[in-house]
């Protein structure tokens, strides 16, 4: 489904008023709900809830690829492809048998090993946590295979490639005791695991999970990095579940062996499922689902709904509030929205990709929206 783009708006922006009081300072509010020439619609069925994309923008910055499982997390994987930087979208393409069997939120990445061979992987999570291979940028795909004996939620929230070697990767994802192992844990007490595992080889193959942090009063998970411009250092945003803190973030030195004690973040920068880009000038733009603390949650501007956050590195690692909190589109049932892809085109424009109610009374589906954070600039120039 096709909607034109056109790249000079008429429609204000709104900037709105501040954080309920008691909240860490907050950053001017920018709202693109009712800029429906930046939207496309990548996908969308009557009566069919389409959900929890991701996206993987390849080298000639024009080609993506999209994944998204028919239903909420659980449901046969759709996948979709655009060769035009998303502007427009191809039909549903055909893909393997197991696809149809995904059991959660399918996740898409491009690796690279040492001999310098492109694959892109897709991980599909719960118990076993799958992974289905592309070694010709996505025109054809293995079926989904067990990673190893174990399995967790969000598989995986992020895969980074680190600096120890060509081919060596880390990700991350959570677990709360159901789906780690064959047998559900029978803990009475909820515990969250953020685990941590590695890859040698491109994403083939990966090291069995470990313990990064282990919580039954925060609870930790969907874990979304951010690399320091300088390259030295991960920061690792990440949702607190239990909704008795904001978002967390840790930071790590030596290429993910270890890692900081978490700290909350700022209210600006607290909700679900974090996922980040840099812009050419070196600004960061954060797409994220807007989830408040309980004491935040019912006075919160755009609570439940489709947001993003544009700040520095330093703002990250200082705990300051940001530049611009952005509200990308109104979700019109609750907080089913946004498990967010972040893709950057050449000329610097970001494009990010959801799903969510979008129309009142209808089922989720695949929407994108596309900008430049300068005109994010300008458009809070126009509405001071």
């Amino acid at each position: 489904m096709r909607i034109a783009f056109l790249l000079f708006l008429l429609i204000p922006c709104v900037v709105v008023a501040d954080e309920p009081a008691g909240a860490i300072a907050s950053p001017p509010k920018i709202d693109l709900n009712d800029h429906t020439d930046r939207q496309v619609i990548v996908d969308r069925e009557p009566g069919q809830y389409l959900g929890h994309p991701t996206t993987c923008l390849l080298e000639d910055g024009k080609t993506m690829l999209c994944v998204y499982p028919k239903g909420h997390g659980r449901g046969p994987i759709v996948y979709k492809r655009s060769t035009d930087g998303g502007l427009t979208w191809s039909e549903r393409l055909p893909t393997p048998d197991s696809w149809a069997t995904s059991k959660e939120v399918p996740t898409l990445h491009r690796v690279v090993d040492a001999e310098g061979n492109k694959r892109i992987i897709m991980w599909s999570g719960l118990y076993p946590a799958r992974l289905a291979v592309s070694e010709d940028d996505g025109a054809s795909w293995s079926e989904l295979k067990p990673a190893g004996d174990w399995g967790g939620i969000v598989v995986m929230g992020f895969v980074e490639a680190l600096k120890t070697g060509q081919g060596n990767y880390l990700a991350m994802f959570h677990d709360d005791g159901r789906f780690f192992s064959k047998q559900p844990a029978k803990d009475n007490v909820r515990t969250f695991d953020l685990y941590k595992t590695f890859s040698s080889d491109g994403g083939l193959t990966w090291s069995t999970p470990e313990s990064v942090y282990r919580s039954s009063e925060v609870h930790l998970c969907e874990p979304g990095c951010i690399r320091s411009p300088d390259g030295k250092t991960l920061a690792v945003l990440l949702r607190e579940n239990a909704r008795r803190k904001n978002s967390h973030v840790i930071f790590s030195s030596d290429e993910g062996k270890t890692w900081s004690e978490p700290r909350e973040l700022p209210l600006a920068l607290t909700g679900d499922r974090h996922c980040g880009k840099y812009s050419a000038d070196g600004r960061l733009f954060i797409s994220f689902r807007c989830n408040s603390p309980k004491p935040y949650a019912k006075s919160r501007t755009y609570e439940g709904d489709w947001v993003g956050w544009v700040g520095t590195w330093d703002d990250i690692a200082n705990n300051q509030p940001g530049q611009y909190f952005v509200r990308l589109k109104d979700n019109t049932k609750g907080y089913d929205t946004a498990y967010p892809a972040v893709d950057v085109l050449p000329d610097d424009t970001f494009v990010v990709t959801t799903y969510g109610h979008w129309d009142q009374g209808k089922p989720p589906y695949i929407l994108s929206t596309r900008f430049k954070l300068s005109e994010l600039d300008a458009l809070a120039r126009e509405a001071e």
